[in-house]
This record gives C-alpha cells, structure tokens and sequence, in this order.
C-alpha cells in the first residue's frame, strides 16, 4: 500500500520548485494533494511555474490533485483555504508549510512593510495554518505538520566579519531561525496527541525558479545543488514515520535520507558539516 494512502495533504507554495516536487511525490504515494499558491495559470507571476501546471502533472501520473488560490499572508485565505480542502477532500493529514517569500537586502535599506510580508508569510502563515488543522488532528491523534527550513537559519557567529560582499540574508536567516524554534515547541505541544512536528531543510540549495532569481545558483540544472526531489523524499519520510521517530526534528535532507538509506551518498549540511544549534538538539 502507498504510505499515504487515503491522507489528505495540503502543500502550500506548490506552483513551482520544492512545493510542486513535495505534491507530486505526496500524490504519487497516494494522497489527496491540496495544491495552495498565489500563482494559478502560467504567466500570472513573473517567474516559471503554476498551480495549474503542478496539477496537471499529478494528474497524469494518475494522482489527485486541486488548485487552491491562496495567499497565506492573509489569515482569511488561511481559513478559507483549510475550509473549502475540508469540504473538497475531508480534514488535513498532512501540512506542509513551504510558502516563502523574501528580500535579500540590507535591513538599514529594508523597507517596514517588506520586512512584514515576508514574515506573515514565512513565519506567521505556519502558525496559523497550524493552528487551523491542529483541533482535527488532536481529535483523530493523527497528523504530520513540516516545515520547510532552510541553511539560513544558521547564522554568521561573532566577529569580526571578513570584508565580503553583503547578500543581506537577516531577514531570512531570522525567520528561518523562528520556524526552527517553533517547530521544536510545537512539536513538545502535540507530541502526546500522536501528531508529528518537524522542519526541514535542503543540505544544498535546491536549483528553483526562485533561487535563481535571487542568484543563488547559476543555472536550474547548476551541479552544486541538490534535485527538489530530494527534499520531497525526505518530507514523505517526517510525514508518514511515527512521531517518536522524527518529531521535534530540525533535519537535513541528505542527512535524513541517508539515516533512512535511500540514498548511497550525500553533500552538504548535515553530512559534510553540522547545521544549526536546533538541528543539533
């Protein structure tokens, strides 16, 4: 039987990239994938990639899949979002919080209202998204909740700092480094309900229409990433193991992957060189 069978998942940020391979998978082993996103036809937004397209691709791989528009940092389409995949498919098995938005730029630069939209999406959408499936997944004492970190979280240390050119990754790094406490916390909450908690994050920069366009990798196929799939493979593995196995996880893909042996070798955090204070608790 696939492992997730008969589950409902929700996947947010699954137009392109890390979303679109985590739906894909998910449906290929079974579930009912709630495909959430702003972007729903291609050409709707500037970069690759669409509601439309990542649907279709389940489907004909012969999986189940729905579009749901949704801008996650906005609390109403939060609630309508777990509302309308409720009456489309049942109650949330699954969430997987991979939305991100942000803006690489120096804070004395940085806009206010930048840095509050980048935060309502990458660290109070997962909050609230939680908050909304957990009353069902308590109830059941079922259900997996990840969240999609990254190697920002890891911060620079103390100085003094080498002259280098600035990228201005605090506002990442810090929301990332939030989802990682958070996801710990949580994870303790519910732990006694039978509900996992994790986060997750690529040992490489995985190559996405949207890590090009912040030039973080050369190209989409630039060979010091790591395959989006990786990162699918290694959210299916937090979101079927039992929580005594994985919850309370700050991970690594290639790190988790290989635990789990389904990969003969691997690079990057988590196996080459350690991750953040919370991956190593």
């Amino acid at each position: 039987m696939s492992s997730l069978a008969g589950r409902v998942a929700i996947v947010t940020g699954a137009s392109r990239g890390i979303g679109a391979a985590i739906a894909e998978l998910f449906a290929a082993e079974g579930a009912r994938v709630a495909c959430a996103a702003r972007t729903l036809k291609e050409g709707d937004h500037p970069l690759e990639g669409s509601l439309e397209t990542t649907v279709a691709a389940i489907r004909a791989a012969g999986g189940e899949a729905r579009p749901f528009t949704c801008n996650v940092a906005e609390t109403a389409d939060c609630e309508r979002l777990v509302a309308d995949v409720r009456q489309a498919y049942g109650p949330c098995d699954v969430l997987i919080n991979n939305a991100a938005l942000t803006y690489y730029q120096p804070v004395v630069d940085m806009p206010y209202r930048r840095w509050e939209r980048s935060f309502a999406v990458n660290v109070h959408a997962p909050f609230y998204l939680s908050h909304l499936v957990l009353p069902e997944m308590i109830a059941r004492r079922q259900g997996a909740i990840v969240n999609i970190s990254s190697g920002a979280a890891i911060g620079p240390g103390r100085g003094p700092y080498p002259d280098q050119p600035l990228r201005g990754g605090a506002l990442y790094g810090a929301e990332k480094a939030a989802i990682e406490r958070f996801s710990q916390g949580l994870a303790q909450e519910v732990y006694g309900h039978g509900v996992t908690v994790a986060a997750l994050a690529p040992s490489q920069v995985v190559p996405t229409p949207g890590t090009l366009y912040h030039h973080l990798v050369a190209s989409l196929d630039d060979p010091r990433g790591e395959s989006p799939g990786l990162m699918a493979q290694a959210a299916l593995l937090l979101a079927t193991e039992p929580p005594a196995k994985v919850s309370g996880r700050v991970v690594y893909s290639q790190q988790l992957l290989l635990e789990y042996g389904r990969i003969p070798a691997g690079r990057g955090l988590g196996v080459e060189r350690p991750g953040s204070g919370y991956s190593r608790i």
